[in-house]
C-alpha cells in the first residue's frame, strides 16, 4: 500500500462530508481492500454522522476480510481508483507574494492588496468559467499524515458586543436621543485627552479671541462662498459652527468627514465670538504605535463571507475545493472558520431577485447551506454573524439568528452572533461586520479614500472614526438602542468584512483589515448596477504572526 493513501483516503471522506479519527483512517489504509473497507465504514457510520470512527471501521474488519460478498454504495467504485491514482482534487499551490500589511496571495496582487487580473479574464476578475493553473498534488513528505488531530484544550474563544436578545428599541424619540448620546460619550472619551474640551454651550458665553476646543458629532458640513468649510459640531449642550480655511493643510480631511462621526477641532473664536477658527482636526482613531495581540501558537483561521446559498450563481464547485481542502495536511493548522454574514441569497432583497433564485423559499435555503457546512471539518470552531441577506431585521445592530434558524444551522455546534460582534481568538480581537455602511462610505468620500476596488481603504476610514457605520439617515439602516453597538471602544486585532463583493486587505495602524469576497458568481443584477465580484477566495490568517494567505479555488 502506498504510503500516500491515508492522505488520499481523508480527502475521499472529505468530499462525502466525512471526517475521521486518525486511528479510524490507519486502520483503512491497513485493509487488504482500503476502499471497500472505507464505503462499508461509511455506510456503518450512517448519513447523519459527521465522523467515521476506529469503531466503525473494526467492525467492518471483524465481519471478515472487508465483507466483499455483498453490496456497497458506489463510494467504494470511488474510493479505489482514489487510492490508485495520484490525486488531483486539491487547489493549485502557488508560490505566495508578499502584499501590503504582510499578507501574501497565491497570485499576484498589486501593494494596495488588491487581486492582479486572472490570465483569462480582462476584467481582473475571477469566474467559475475561468481557466486555472493545473492543479497538482503536494509533495510526498516523511512519514504519513493521518489526518486532523487538533487540541481544543489549547483553543480559547471569547465574543463580545453581542446584542442579541438584547434589544429595547422601540423607535419612539427617546430611543435615538439614548443611542446618540451614548455614542457620543464612548468617543468623546477617547477624544479628550488630545484636546482641553470645553461644551458647546460653555464656548458661546467665552470672549472673542479666546483659545477653543470641542468634542462633537458632525451635525453639517457646507462650503462657503469662498471655498472654505463650515463644519457645525454638536454636544449634549447644543451647537457650535467650526470654520476650515481651504489652505489649511487639514482642509482636505473635511472630505473624509461624514455626518454623525465624532471629532475634536481646536481653534480659536472670531472677535465676535460666533464662530470657531479651526487650527487642528482629530479623529478618535486607531493608535498609530498600536501592538496587535496574536496567539501564542501556530494556529490559523479562514475568513469568509457572502455564501449566498439559494442563488442560481452560488458556486458549488468552488466550495467544495474549499472543503476540501481543509481536511489536507495543509489546512491541519485551519482551526476556526469565521463567516461575516448573507449565509444565504435570500428572498425579495432586490427587484426581480426571484428570477435568479435556484431555491425559493428562505427555510430551504438555510437547510442547504447546513448541508454545506457539514463538508466542514467537524473538529473546526465555526463563527456566523447576519448580513443585508439574512432572516433577520436589516436595521443595525442586527441581532443573532432566532432559533429556529439556529436549529437548523446547528452543524458543528457553530457559534452565532449579532452583526457587529468582536470574536476573540486565542487572544486575537477580530472585529467581524458584514459591511452595509461600506456603500456608504463609498458614495460619500472621494475615490482615492474609498472605492469598491480597494475595500479596505473603506474599512480604514471606519477604523479612524472608530464607528463601523457613523452616518445615520443614509443607506444604511440604523436601529436606536440603549446603547450604541457599533462603536468601536476597542481597537481590533483585525478587521474582517464582507458585503460588496470584492477581496481586498491591508494594514492600517497595525490594524489588518480585510474584505474577503463571496461565494456567488456575477448575477443578473450586479450587472445592471456594475458590481463585478471577486468570487471563490479564502483569506487565511496566522493568529500567531497576522500574516495572510488568499487561497484560490474558484
Amino acid at each position: 500500500m502506498p504510503l500516500e493513501t491515508p492522505a488520499r483516503i481523508v480527502r475521499e471522506l472529505a468530499r462525502h462530508g466525512y471526517n475521521a479519527e486518525r486511528e479510524a483512517v490507519t486502520l483503512i489504509a491497513g485493509a487488504a481492500d482500503p476502499g471497500t473497507t472505507l464505503a462499508r465504514a461509511v455506510e456503518r457510520a450512517g448519513p447523519d454522522a459527521f465522523r467515521v470512527t476506529a469503531a466503525d471501521v473494526r467492525a467492518v474488519l471483524d465481519g471478515g476480510p472487508n465483507a466483499t460478498d455483498a453490496p456497497v454504495s458506489d463510494l467504494t467504485s470511488t474510493v479505489e481508483s482514489t487510492t490508485a491514482e495520484p490525486s488531483t482534487a486539491e487547489p493549485p499551490a502557488a508560490e505566495p507574494t508578499t502584499t501590503d500589511g504582510g499578507a501574501t496571495a497565491e497570485r499576484p496582487a498589486d501593494d494596495s492588496g488588491s487581486p492582479t487580473p486572472h490570465p483569462s479574464n480582462s476584467s481582473g476578475k475571477p469566474n467559475d468559467e475561468s481557466p486555472t493553473e493545473p492543479e497538482t498534488t503536494a509533495p510526498e513528505t516523511e512519514g504519513v499524515w493521518a489526518g486532523r488531530n487538533p487540541d481544543p484544550s489549547l483553543r480559547s474563544f471569547d465574543v463580545a458586543n453581542d446584542m442579541t436578545g438584547q434589544s429595547t428599541g422601540t423607535g419612539e424619540y427617546g430611543d435615538f436621543v439614548k443611542v446618540f448620546k451614548d455614542r457620543y460619550e464612548k468617543l468623546s472619551r477617547q477624544l479628550r485627552g488630545r484636546v482641553n474640551h470645553r461644551p458647546a454651550e460653555a464656548i458661546q458665553s467665552m470672549s472673542g479671541g479666546s483659545d477653543a476646543a470641542m468634542v462633537g458629532l458632525v451635525n453639517d458640513i457646507r462650503s462657503t462662498a469662498s471655498g472654505h468649510w463650515l463644519v457645525e459640531l454638536e454636544d449634549t449642550t447644543g451647537t457650535f459652527p467650526c470654520l476650515v480655511m481651504k489652505d489649511r493643510e487639514f482642509a482636505s480631511a473635511v472630505d473624509e468627514l461624514l455626518l454623525d462621526e465624532c471629532i475634536a477641532v481646536e481653534g480659536t473664536l472670531a472677535d465676535d465670538a460666533g464662530i470657531m477658527f479651526v487650527d487642528s482636526m482629530h479623529s478618535p482613531d486607531v493608535p498609530r504605535t498600536y501592538k496587535p495581540n496574536t496567539a501564542d501558537r501556530h494556529v490559523q483561521a479562514a475568513l469568509i463571507s457572502d455564501v449566498h446559498v439559494g442563488s442560481q450563481e452560488f458556486m458549488t464547485g468552488a466550495w467544495q475545493r474549499f472543503t476540501s481542502w481543509l481536511h489536507t495536511e495543509e489546512a491541519e493548522h485551519v482551526e476556526y472558520l469565521l463567516i461575516a454574514g448573507d449565509m444565504v441569497e435570500g428572498v425579495g432583497v432586490y427587484p426581480n431577485q426571484d428570477e435568479e433564485l435556484d431555491i425559493v423559499d428562505i427555510y430551504d435555503q438555510y437547510e442547504q447551506f447546513a448541508e454545506h457546512l457539514k463538508e466542514v471539518p467537524g473538529d473546526m470552531e465555526i463563527v456566523m454573524i447576519p448580513g443585508n441577506h439574512d432572516a433577520v431585521r436589516l436595521a443595525e445592530p442586527q441581532p443573532g439568528f432566532d432559533e429556529h434558524l439556529r436549529d437548523i444551522m446547528s452543524v458543528h455546534d457553530a457559534h452565532i452572533t449579532s452583526n457587529p460582534s468582536t470574536v476573540t481568538l486565542e487572544g486575537v480581537k477580530v472585529l467581524m461586520y458584514h459591511g452595509v455602511s461600506l456603500d456608504e462610505v463609498i458614495a460619500e468620500l472621494p475615490a482615492e479614500s474609498a472605492s469598491y476596488d480597494e475595500p479596505h481603504k473603506a474599512m480604514y476610514q471606519l477604523l479612524k472614526k472608530r464607528h463601523v457605520a457613523p452616518q445615520y439617515g443614509g443607506h444604511t439602516r440604523l436601529a436606536p438602542e440603549e446603547k450604541d453597538y457599533l462603536v468601536m471602544e476597542e481597537v481590533p486585532d483585525v478587521f474582517h468584512t464582507g458585503h460588496v463583493h470584492k477581496l481586498g486587505w491591508g494594514k492600517y495602524h497595525n490594524v489588518l483589515a480585510v474584505n474577503s469576497g463571496c461565494w456567488q458568481a456575477q448575477t443578473d443584477f450586479q450587472k445592471s448596477v456594475n458590481i463585478d465580484p471577486d468570487a471563490g477566495y479564502a483569506p487565511i490568517l496566522d493568529l500567531d504572526t497576522l500574516d495572510m494567505t488568499v487561497r484560490k479555488f474558484s
